[in-house]
Parts: structure tokens; C-alpha cells; sequence
């Protein structure tokens, strides 16, 4: 039997972000495709992680700068390693070089980190040139072209560091076309290290088993407080769109779920102004379906949104930003409205919850979405397949990628030599 070993940058949590869905998903396919899995990570185990040992997947604690990964992994021998975002491919890559030279080594970037990071900054200087809070928090979302993040991008030090790691790497998964756009069209990628694989397990769900438009009550807004594009989400709605809806729906109400709401977010909870802090949600779609209108003004960020996917599969409509409906339709109609300032957003918000008809047709093109965009093609069945075509050429496809070879040399000496002093460093510490 073939091995996986999958190094989390966190253990998965399929109820907390998409992020968890979809790792949680990746481990399915593998085990589908009979590889033995080993899931290692060195975070903490939350509260809210998956049990992944009911899938059969043995769960190991590892340590960052510490050569027990070396014995643990020569010992495992896996045929591949997949990597959970760019940085657990910093940490332990030349250690997986060193013991396991022949395994396949896969990226999964998540979304593209150092473009939601480039968005963040460009949000963040014009949220500088105002004064006040409310100013701040006003200010509209990143609508960046292609051609100005690269400028940008290219002399980011995040950029630098995860394209290398994706040239470093056999293969990389990509969640977003405009990724791969931007990647091979900016960055001269080749194509052959990259391999978009959208969401898995995506299906347009029966509409005569959802609640109707009568049947639904309130806006919705939901993501992982830990995720910054969320929490700024969060800080859009309260103090510039939702006084907004509230001045033209006096009864209307806002309900924000999401995992591990810090205080900051608690403390916004106003009931009496109908902005309503939930908190973690046990069933996503669940709450999402009993919604009529999902709200998800997200100013900077990458990938594809697993709240809007939600939104889609609970048929209901949504208003959200550029940033949110990226790589998300490939031009299909949107499964609602799409707007770009607070004034415009909250028009659209209440016309889209009081007028049924603009709410079915909404409906109807989040299922469109899902089965002529997310599922037009098996992306389980494309992955297995790609990774099978690897595992048989892989020297010849890795001499095809010399400036990985050359990034890996250079790259992973300094690596090395850094993680080893901090080995020795730490040996060398007194008892506390």
C-alpha cells in the first residue's frame, strides 16, 4: 500500500473554515484511492479538530527545529508528502529531502497566501489616509488588477518565499483559476507544476427540499474569526453597511457566526440594532439555509470563499465583493449581486431580501454555479490521475525543473543550518 504522509500547518477543522473542509476532503480521496495516510502536525490540537483516526489516518505530533522528524519519517518511508501551505514546506522539506529524496512532494497553497497579504496592504494604506474609525471602516475593497499585484508581488518577501516553495515542490494544488492566471501568466510558472483543484465534493442540491423564500428570516454573515479577511468583513458590516440596511429595514437582523470569536467581536454583539453576534455554528448549512440573504463584504483575500459555496448549496442568495465572487463563477450569472461600496452594497442587501422574484433568480444561478462551473469536470478523478503520471516520470519531470533543484540546493543549506542551530540552542537551554 502506497503512503501519504500530510504535514498540517494546523490539524483540520471541517466545521470551523474551508480550509478544514477542504483538507478533510483531500484525505478522503487519498484513502479512496488506497493510500495509507499519516497525518502529522506540530499546533496544537484544538477542540474543534477532526477525528481523523475514524478514517483510518494515524495522527502524529511532531516538532518544529527537531531531528525527531528525521528518525520519524525515515522510519515511515512515505511515497509522498503533501504539505499544508507554504510555510510547513519551509520547516520540514529538507528534512523530507534528506530521508526521503524519492517521495513526491505536494503543495497545497489553501489560496494564494502572498495575494491575499498584497491585497491586505493595499487596504490597509487606504484605510490610513482617513482619520476616524468610521472612515477606516468605510473604505471600499481592493480592486487591484492582475498586472498591479504582480508589481507588487514581486518585491513582497511572502511572494518570494511561496512562489519558491511552489517551484520547490513536484506539484502544487491551486483552489482559484485567476491563481493559475495570475501564476503562470505574471510569474512564468510552468504549467506543469501546477494543478487546479477546486473544492471536491461540490453538488447542486434538490431545491423542493430547501426552505422557500417565506420560510426564511434574516441576513447571515459567517467565517472563522481567525481568518483576517473575515474579521474585516465583520468591521465593514458594523460600521458602514449595516447602518445602512438598518435605516431602510428597521427590523431587520444580522446574525455573524463563525469559530473562535475574540472578544473584540463579542463586544459587538448590539441586539437592539440587530447586529447579532452568533458565534461558532455546530451546522453551517444548516444556519445558512434557514437564512434568506447571506452577507459577505470581504475587501481583501484569495482562493475561492467557502461561505459563498454554503450559500450556493442552502440556496441562498448573496451579496458580496470582486474579492468574494473571484474564480467562483467563471462568468456565469451571479448567485446574487456583486457590488463595491457600502451604499451600493446595502441597496443591493435589501433588494435582494424583500423582492422573491430577484431572490429565485438569485437562487437559481447559485445552482447553475455548482453544477456547470464546480462540477463540470471529476477534479477528484484529474488529481489522482496527475499524481499517479508523477510518481511514474519523476526524475524526468524534476529535470525538467531546474530552478526548483536550484532552490531546493541553495534553499534548503541555509534551512538547514538554521533550524539545526536552533536545535542546538534549545538542547542547551537551562531546566526552568
Amino acid at each position: 500500500m502506497k503512503t501519504l504522509l500530510i504535514i498540517g500547518y494546523v490539524w483540520p477543522e471541517p466545521k470551523s473554515s474551508a480550509a478544514g473542509g477542504r483538507m478533510l476532503e483531500l484525505i478522503q480521496l487519498f484513502a479512496t484511492d488506497l493510500w495509507h495516510i499519516v497525518f502529522a502536525s506540530a499546533a496544537a490540537q484544538s477542540e474543534h479538530r477532526a477525528d481523523l483516526s475514524c478514517l483510518g489516518v494515524m495522527e502524529q505530533p511532531i516538532m518544529l527545529n527537531d531531528s525527531s522528524f528525521n528518525d520519524f519519517i525515515a522510519g515511515l518511508k512515505p511515497d509522498a508528502v503533501l504539505f499544508d501551505r507554504f510555510f510547513t514546506e519551509e520547516q520540514f522539506a529538507w528534512r523530507v529531502g534528506q530521508a526521503c529524496p524519492n517521495a513526491l512532494r505536494i503543495l497545497d497553497t489553501e489560496d494564494l497566501h502572498s495575494l491575499r497579504h498584497v491585497r491586505q496592504q493595499l487596504l490597509k494604506q487606504a484605510q490610513q489616509q482617513t482619520a476616524h474609525e468610521t472612515d477606516r471602516q468605510s473604505a471600499n475593497p481592493v480592486l487591484a488588477s492582475r498586472s498591479e499585484l504582480y508589481e507588487l508581488m514581486t518585491v513582497n518577501d511572502m511572494a518570494q518565499r511561496e512562489i519558491a516553495a511552489i517551484y520547490r515542490c513536484d506539484i502544487t494544488l491551486i483552489i482559484s483559476q485567476y491563481e493559475v492566471s495570475l501564476l503562470t501568466g505574471y510569474f512564468s510558472i510552468p504549467k506543469t507544476l501546477l494543478h487546479y483543484c477546486p473544492l471536491l465534493s461540490i453538488k447542486a442540491p434538490e431545491p423542493s427540499a430547501l426552505p422557500g423564500f417565506a420560510d426564511r428570516q434574516h441576513f447571515i454573515s459567517i467565517g472563522n474569526f481567525r481568518h483576517e479577511p473575515n474579521w474585516d468583513a465583520v468591521l465593514y458590516l458594523k460600521h458602514a453597511i449595516w447602518p445602512l440596511i438598518r435605516a431602510q429595514s428597521p427590523q431587520a437582523e444580522l446574525h455573524i457566526y463563525g469559530a473562535y470569536p475574540p472578544p473584540k467581536a463579542t463586544h459587538l454583539h448590539q441586539p437592539g440594532q440587530g447586529f447579532c453576534v452568533k458565534g461558532w455554528a455546530d451546522d453551517a448549512l444548516q444556519v445558512m439555509q434557514n437564512a434568506r440573504v447571506c452577507l459577505a463584504p470581504l475587501r481583501f483575500g484569495a482562493g475561492i470563499k467557502g461561505k459563498l459555496i454554503d450559500a450556493m448549496r442552502s440556496g441562498t442568495p448573496n451579496v458580496t465583493t470582486g474579492i468574494g465572487a473571484e474564480a467562483m463563477h467563471g462568468g456565469l450569472p451571479w448567485s446574487g449581486l456583486i457590488e463595491h461600496n457600502a451604499c451600493a452594497f446595502a441597496d443591493a442587501a435589501v433588494q435582494l431580501y424583500s423582492h422573491e422574484a430577484s431572490w429565485r433568480q438569485s437562487q437559481q444561478h447559485g445552482f447553475n454555479i455548482l453544477s456547470q462551473y464546480f462540477a463540470q469536470e471529476d477534479y477528484a478523478k484529474l488529481l489522482i490521475m496527475r499524481v499517479l503520471q508523477l510518481r511514474e516520470n519523476l526524475a524526468q519531470e524534476r529535470r525538467q525543473n531546474f530552478v526548483g533543484a536550484l532552490l531546493r540546493h541553495h534553499f534548503h543549506k541555509s534551512t538547514r543550518y538554521m533550524s539545526l542551530w536552533i536545535e542546538a540552542k534549545n538542547a542547551n537551554k537551562p531546566d526552568s
